[in-house]
This record gives structure tokens, C-alpha cells and sequence, in this order.
């Protein structure tokens, strides 16, 4: 097939290309600057210059190809809501009654914190703030079924793995300051999958997954936040050093995103491995900083 891709140059995106490449089909992605444009055709992705506020240039891109995968996203804009609900609406205008397949990239934080209980696709939305705008574009998406094209939304959990993921960033922070901060007392816990696993989801999606369908993405038990700072820290050379930052004074630099960063969430992912046949099989959070996954 030939794919279009936003988000291709991207952490997540650069393992979805890799994966459907290797399953033999042609792959697109959005670039927005000439660096973005060198690094996709370096990869082997031909590419479409524009970014998420061209509707034309997605909408165009879109109806060139038979299947889209939507990843691309800026947290750190003001106006990130509408530039999505925008892109998302060009591209499914684009592709209606075409039966073609649109994955649409959403997360488990749209979820809230579970409550110490496991949560899976049937479990009622109570998003963090960050994203509380996320699940009216995931409806958006879903009722576009309606419409002659084949959506399927996503929600990944915590995404690691080649060195990235918000892990990077415990490590990293261990590396310069030999230390790990995490809010709150790090009891909290965080549902992971692997960024190669996660991208073989992706491509089971693409291809098998019913219109209108929904799936979460994790991989293993979820894990207290406080116990990966510490991995992290001894994956640096930090020795396992970790510091609790509290709540209020991470609000006052991260603003929200220090409210999703102390959710407790546990996640389940069977429906995907039931209906899709998703095997994850990479190593765990813990096991991939203990081998040198996060290493220099």
C-alpha cells in the first residue's frame, strides 16, 4: 500500500516507518522544515512538505494514498486542539467512502488515573487536563466509519524503547544533575510498551483492524514510578539516587503536565492481542535500562 504518515520523522513515527517499509509498502511523511525532509529520505520515505496548520497539503496527501496514520502532535502549542481537529478533519474528508483505513494516534492519559484497577477500552473517560480536549477528536474519528472510512483510534501507554520515551529524560536528568526527579512519592504507577512493539500495532491496525474500532497499547504490569527513577538513575551512573519533587512546585514549571505525570495508571491491552493476534515481546521498561537500552 502507500502510506501517508504525519509524525513520520518523529520518535514513535521513525519506528512505524521502519516497520511498514519492511512489510513492503510505500510510505510518505509529512515535513515541515528542510531537515525534516532530509531525514525522512534518508529513511527511504518519500516526502510531503507542510506541517499539521496545511489542511490542503494533508488533505491532498491523504487522497494520494490508500491508508493514513496520524501521529503528529505539539503539546507545547496553545493552539494544538484545533491544529489537530483540523488536520484530522481534512484527512478524513479526504478519504470518505473510500473504505480506506485512517489510525488516528490518541493516549491512555484520555483515560484518567484507573483507580489502582485495571482499565481497558470500555472504561469511562475521565482525561487529565492536558488532553481533555483528545477524546472529542477520538469521536470524530470513530464515527467517520460512518462515512466509508476504515478509523481506528489508539491509545498507547507510556512509550520506551532505542533510547527515547520519557525515560530518556529520567536518564538524561541522572547524567547531568546524579539524580532523578519524579513528583510526588513515586508510588504512582505507569503502564509502558515498547516503541517497537507499539509499532507493530500499528501495522496490525493499518491492515486488520474493524472500522470504527478502538485499542489500547501496553505491555506488562504497570510499574511504580519511583522504582524506574531508580533504574534509570543506575542505568546512568547515578546509583539509584532519586528525588521527590512535590506536586504544587511541579505545577509551577510543567504546568499540567505535572497532573498527568502522577496519574495511577493501570492498562490493559487485550482486546488488542485477542482481536489483532499483538504479540509484544521486547524487554520490559526495567530490563531494557538494565541492559544498557539507555546507555551513551
Amino acid at each position: 500500500m502507500r502510506l501517508f504518515l504525519t509524525g513520520a520523522t518523529g520518535y514513535i513515527g521513525g519506528a512505524v516507518a521502519e516497520v511498514l517499509r519492511a512489510a513492503g509498502h510505500t510510505v510518505t511523511g509529512l515535513a515541515r522544515s528542510e531537515e525534516a525532509a532530509r531525514k525522512l529520505e534518508a529513511r527511504g520515505v518519500a516526502v510531503a512538505r507542510g506541517s499539521l496548520h496545511d489542511t490542503a497539503v494533508l488533505a491532498a496527501a491523504a487522497r494520494e494514498a490508500d491508508g493514513v496514520i496520524h501521529m503528529a502532535l505539539d503539546f507545547g502549542a496553545a493552539d494544538t486542539p484545533q491544529v489537530d481537529a483540523g488536520a484530522v478533519r481534512a484527512m478524513l474528508g479526504a478519504l470518505e467512502e473510500t473504505g480506506r483505513p485512517f489510525v488516528y494516534t490518541s493516549g491512555v492519559w484520555v483515560i484518567g488515573d484507573t483507580g489502582g484497577r485495571a482499565a481497558d477500552e470500555e472504561t469511562p473517560l475521565n482525561p487529565t487536563p492536558l488532553v481533555a480536549w483528545r477524546p472529542a477528536v477520538e469521536r470524530t474519528v470513530l464515527d467517520a466509519a460512518r462515512e466509508g472510512v476504515r478509523t481506528v483510534v489508539l491509545r498507547p501507554a507510556m512509550v520506551y524503547g532505542r533510547g527515547g520515551g520519557a525515560v530518556a529524560g529520567f536518564v538524561k536528568t541522572a547524567r547531568e544533575n546524579g539524580v532523578v526527579r519524579f513528583i510526588g512519592n513515586g508510588a504512582n504507577r505507569w503502564s509502558f510498551v515498547h516503541v517497537e512493539d507499539l509499532a507493530d500495532l500499528y501495522l496490525l491496525a493499518l491492515t486488520q483492524a474493524p472500522e470504527g474500532s478502538l485499542f489500547l497499547a501496553a505491555d506488562g504490569p504497570a510499574i511504580p514510578v519511583r522504582e524506574v527513577a531508580e533504574a534509570a538513575s543506575r542505568a546512568a551512573g547515578a546509583e539509584g539516587r532519586t528525588q521527590s519533587v512535590p506536586l504544587e512546585e511541579a505545577r509551577k514549571t510543567m504546568g499540567p503536565l505535572a497532573d498527568a505525570l502522577v496519574m495511577d495508571q493501570e492498562i490493559s491491552a487485550a482486546r488488542a492481542q485477542r482481536l489483532l493476534g499483538w504479540a509484544p515481546h521486547r524487554p520490559s521498561v526495567l530490563e531494557e535500562l538494565a541492559r544498557g537500552g539507555y546507555a551513551l
